[in-house]
This record gives C-alpha cells, sequence and structure tokens, in this order.
C-alpha cells in the first residue's frame, strides 16, 4: 500500500501559503499533498453562512473529491487542528489518519479567554452589519494592527485578500470549541507535533490533546508557535517523521496489525 496524500489545513489569520510554505519542498519530495485557504482566509470560499469548522472540514473533502484523493492523511496546524479534528468526525471513512501541530483539542477555559473570544465575535456582527466603507476601514485597523516588520510582500498580499468577518467569526468558533467529549473516540492513527515553547497554544493543552488519543505519537519541537515558518529547519524534518509515523501505522490496518507506534522525536 503505497502512501496516503496528505491535506495541509493552516492556522487562523494565516493561508495556506504563509502557513506552509517553508515546508512545501521537503513535503513535495516525499509526498503527494494538497493545501487550501480557508473560508474567509486568503482567497477561500466567500459565503454568507457564518463561518463553521464543520463546513472547513467539508471543504477540504470537497477538493479532495476534485483531486481524486479517496483517503487521506489530515494535517493541521493551529486551528487547523479543529478542522482536521472535524474532518476525521465528519468524514471517518476518507480520513485514516492524523498529524495535529501546534494545537488543542480547547482553547478558551479561563473566564478572561471566553471573554476575549466574545468580543470578537461582537466585531464579526459589527463588520457584518456596517456598510461597505466601513467595513473595509475596519479591516484596514485590524490588518495594520497585526503587521509584521519585514514582511515580503507576497505575504502583504495574501493576507490583503482576507474577509475579515470571517475571520473573526472563525475566531469565535475557536473560542467555542471543545473536542474533550469526543477526543477519546479518535481510532484513526495520530501523531502530535508538539511546540514547547508555545507563546500560543500553551503546552500544556498540547499535552492534554495528545493524552487524549489513544495511540498517539508525540514529536518535540523546540520553538513557538510559529515554528513553522521561524524554525522551518527543525520543523520539517520533524514533521516528516510524526508523518512517516502515522502512515506507517495505516499500512498496518489492512493486516489487522494496527499497533502503537512508539518512536518519538
Amino acid at each position: 500500500m503505497s502512501d496516503l496524500p496528505l491535506v495541509l489545513l493552516h492556522g487562523w489569520t494565516a493561508t495556506a501559503d504563509l502557513n506552509w510554505f517553508r515546508v512545501y519542498a521537503p513535503l513535495g519530495a516525499a509526498h503527494r499533498f494538497v493545501a487550501l485557504d480557508h473560508r474567509g482566509h486568503g482567497l477561500g470560499i466567500r459565503s454568507r453562512r457564518p463561518f463553521s469548522f464543520e463546513d472547513c472540514a467539508d471543504d477540504a473533502m470537497a477538493v479532495c473529491d476534485e483531486l481524486g484523493f479517496d483517503e487521506v492523511v489530515v494535517v493541521g496546524y493551529s486551528m487547523g487542528g479543529p478542522v482536521a479534528l472535524e474532518t476525521w468526525r465528519r468524514h471517518r471513512d476518507r480520513v485514516r489518519g492524523l498529524v495535529l501541530c501546534a494545537t488543542a483539542p480547547h482553547f478558551a477555559d479561563s473566564r478572561e479567554e471566553r471573554l476575549n473570544f466574545l468580543g470578537l465575535s461582537g466585531l464579526a456582527a459589527i463588520s457584518r452589519a456596517t456598510p461597505t466603507r466601513a467595513r473595509a476601514w475596519l479591516t484596514e485597523q485590524l490588518y495594520l494592527q497585526r503587521r509584521v516588520e519585514g514582511w515580503e510582500p507576497w505575504a502583504v498580499e495574501q493576507v490583503s485578500h482576507h474577509d475579515w468577518r470571517m475571520i473573526l467569526e472563525a475566531g469565535r468558533c475557536i473560542g467555542e470549541f471543545s473536542a474533550r467529549p469526543w477526543l477519546h473516540e479518535i481510532d484513526a492513527p495520530t501523531a502530535v507535533v508538539l511546540t514547547m515553547r508555545d507563546e500560543i497554544v500553551p503546552i500544556r493543552r498540547q499535552i492534554e490533546l495528545f493524552d487524549g488519543i489513544d495511540g498517539a505519537t508525540a514529536h518535540r519541537v523546540d520553538g513557538g508557535h510559529d515554528s513553522v515558518v521561524a524554525k522551518a529547519d527543525t520543523f520539517a524534518p520533524t514533521l516528516l517523521d510524526a508523518i512517516a509515523s502515522v502512515q506507517r501505522r495505516v499500512r498496518l490496518r489492512p493486516d489487522g496489525l494496527d499497533l502503537p507506534d512508539t518512536a518519538a522525536s
């Protein structure tokens, strides 16, 4: 059985290229893959429907339909983790494995965290209701506040395509998400890439994700939340190890030999 193609799911406020561009080459040398922009992100789908992880999961499978990918391994980074989990939940017959990077089974526990995400919901409602010029002003303010000095022009161009109403609604979804009630049901081979110095997704929550999935393997990167870009030389081989761990276990399944892969990096 040959390795299954990969579906790469990016993080919040990023795009597929912004999230993954530094690992495209090493991934492409060993695997078939597709990376898509989520709804409202970059050139992703625009819709009047409120943003949801469920829709993003279905979008990913619709892309796979177009490419003829019947069964896949789904790789999610940060917000892409919840999307990956929902993709498994909604399409269990097609998602044969999961690789979950810099992510968690939930993102808001404290009152302060919940209020922060609730505030994003309010901003999303305002951006939906305001006239075009006012909405454009809101987009510009949010973008400029988050602009990173030294970005390449192509990266600035990527972010300029965001639909900030949908981006803000995605933030609300992050705050409301919790896989705790069903995390233990995941039976697809899974690898968790832990970003050990993560300042956005605390390592304790990443470990909770690892602990909650039976047979998951841990693959550690000594870096922060942006390791996929800022520490790509370390992140890329760790990601490849995690993918290899999942693919090995997927290949064993037809023979009824789905044994835990204890290797961890």
